[in-house]
């Protein structure tokens, strides 16, 4: 069974930054790729960014691109997000997901992970 555990989020002004950290432990199984999402009152889930196994292919979302950053330190299993110039639009839980089985190169379809954490809430102030 894989465990997958995010931290890092809070309350911060307008214009601040914070980052997240997702970690997976147990044996999520060769190469796998981690990904963001977010989920705001009343709205659906939301793809955020993501990162393949190697690292070397990111995506994000159209709303935040250019101002978000996914990293991963493989050895460790764990990825980052970095967010600057926040605004209160960003506020949502943000969810971290462990892509295992899933054959689709489609990274922003939720439906492709396998194992999600609890979210960690970050609320942006105006």
């Amino acid at each position: 069974q894989v465990q997958v555990e995010e931290s890092g989020g809070g309350l911060v002004p307008a214009g601040g930054s914070l980052t997240l950290r997702c970690a997976a432990s147990g044996r999520p199984g060769g190469r796998f790729g981690m990904g963001w999402f977010r989920q705001a009152p009343g709205k659906e889930r939301e793809f955020v960014a993501a990162i393949t196994w190697s690292g070397d292919s990111t995506y994000y979302a159209d709303s935040v691109k250019g101002r978000f950053t996914i990293s991963r330190d493989g050895a460790e299993n764990t990825v980052y997000l970095r967010m600057n110039s926040l605004n209160p639009a960003d506020t949502a839980v943000y969810y971290c997901g462990v892509r295992v089985f899933s054959p689709s190169q489609d990274y922003s379809d939720h439906r492709g992970y396998d194992y999600w954490g609890q979210g960690t809430q970050v609320t942006v102030s105006s």
